[in-house]
């Protein structure tokens, strides 16, 4: 698969994409652990800290990436419709005070 071929998906795709990648290289052979699969986002997202920090410019966009696939990996896994969930939640903070309330 290319670059080309990938650009242009909706998220719903990209899930499957990502899922299917995952599944391919073993990660779902046995039940997944869902609290390792989350913690492995946390660890993406750390990543990309250290690499902002660092001013390593291709390495903080590398690991938001990275982030984006293990969570689309996770929704594939679990059949979330991460599209749907996405927009009701947007509809819900639209109606949300401004900062939610918070002073800071």
């Amino acid at each position: 698969m290319q670059e080309t071929e990938l650009k242009g998906k909706t998220i719903t795709e990209m899930c499957e994409i990502c899922h299917g990648i995952a599944r391919e290289k073993g990660f779902w052979d046995q039940e997944r652990n869902i609290g390792e699969a989350l913690m492995l986002v946390v660890t993406e997202i750390g990543e990309a800290m250290e690499g902002y920090r660092q001013e390593d410019h291709d390495n903080f966009r590398e690991e938001i990436a990275d982030t984006f696939i293990r969570l689309f990996d996770l929704c594939g896994g679990l059949k979330i419709d991460i599209e749907a969930e996405i927009a009701k939640k947007s509809i819900k903070n639209l109606s949300r005070p401004y900062k939610h309330g918070k002073i800071c």
